[in-house]
């Protein structure tokens, strides 16, 4: 039987689905000063790593992952907010 409240897969394009996962991940962990010095190898590996993710290495851009932080640094500012 399949779930019918499976989570559609994730791709590069995704990037406020991705930022929402890593701040699953790693919540406070990083702040906001900390997620713009990320590692673009590191994030690579870390947005290859999570549940759902179906993008390909090779898709990935400069712009995808500039894009995917803005979106982590706007989900953490979210949550902060909240706390």
């Amino acid at each position: 039987m399949s779930n019918f409240f499976s989570e559609p897969p994730i791709t590069w394009s995704d990037h406020e689905d991705i930022a929402i996962k890593l701040y699953e991940r790693f919540g406070h962990e990083f702040t906001e000063s900390k997620i713009y010095r990320i590692r673009f190898t590191d994030l690579i590996e870390w947005v290859l790593g999570l549940d759902h993710f179906v993008g390909k290495r090779e898709e990935c851009n400069e712009g995808h992952l500039e894009m995917i932080q803005a979106a982590w640094v706007y989900e953490w500012r979210d949550n902060r907010e909240e706390d």
